[in-house]
């Protein structure tokens, strides 16, 4: 069996900036099974698989150890595959998911803007094991999806160099730290190795929080946000009630046929 693939770079303008992320649109789903290994055979911090059903596509996304409830990079990538590959008609694309309905649709200067549900964070208290495995102390810190680490400085969170084992081990799928920016409103880091991903380059579902929380504290509903990774990456926010927009550029920087 032969299947195509394509590789985006997501939340970046420039090839190997942003987070990669592989997409296969499929006619019929894959065992789990297979996905997952395919999956680790690319080694990305997510590969998307696409399906189409009615008027939608449902969307699943692995990470090289396991499926996740909800990717932001990734769905971007998935977007930007249908639309200037596929030639998908229109320009907003309907997805279902675990975490429910996502939309995708075209902005101005060729982004695309991703409507995910916001996910506000509530206190979760700084814990010595917290401090411990992030090798500095946070202000405050808070917990949704994942847990939030809020730190005072954007030189801190740049500076931050976490113990990935000790990381693991908290009751957590991921970590994220953030700080007001010097040049954004708000910047941020996200760390994973309990699910295969020491640090995700740009991480679209981590804004679900980052976005409630930097809003209410800023008192402004749009922010611009820098996930300031090695590869680094932009990002354009809004909150809109219970949604959040979530914008980004990408591009295509690999396709290519795997077989099984």
């Amino acid at each position: 069996m032969q299947l195509d693939f394509h590789q985006v770079d997501a939340f970046t303008q420039r090839p190997f900036g942003g987070n990669p992320a592989v997409v296969y649109r499929l006619d019929a789903w894959l065992d789990d099974q297979l996905m997952q290994r395919i999956a680790a055979e690319h080694n990305q911090s997510e590969t998307a698989f696409l399906v189409r059903e009615g008027s939608a596509w449902h969307i699943r996304w692995f990470t090289p150890k396991a499926e996740v409830p909800l990717c932001g990079h990734a769905t971007l990538a998935s977007a930007h595959v249908l639309l200037e590959i596929f030639q998908e008609p229109g320009d907003r694309l309907e997805f279902t998911s675990k975490s429910g309905p996502l939309r995708v649709s075209r902005e101005e200067e060729g982004r695309l803007a991703l409507d995910f549900p916001a996910q506000v964070p509530q206190e979760a208290g700084v814990t010595l094991e917290l401090e411990n495995a992030l090798g500095v102390a946070p202000v405050d810190a808070l917990g949704a999806s994942f847990l939030m680490a809020v730190l005072d400085s954007e030189q801190a969170v740049r500076a931050c160099s976490p113990d990935f084992k000790a990381l693991a081990k908290l009751p957590w799928a991921g970590v994220i730290v953030t700080a007001p920016g010097m040049k954004h409103d708000f910047v941020s880091r996200f760390f994973a190795p309990v699910i295969g991903i020491e640090e995700d380059p740009v991480t679209g579902a981590a804004h679900c929080m980052l976005i409630p929380y930097w809003a209410n504290r800023l008192g402004k509903r749009v922010l611009r946000a820098e996930q300031c990774s090695a590869r680094s990456g932009e990002l354009w926010c809004r909150l809109d009630g219970d949604r959040v927009s979530i914008v980004g550029h990408s591009v295509l920087v690999a396709s290519g046929r795997l077989w099984v």
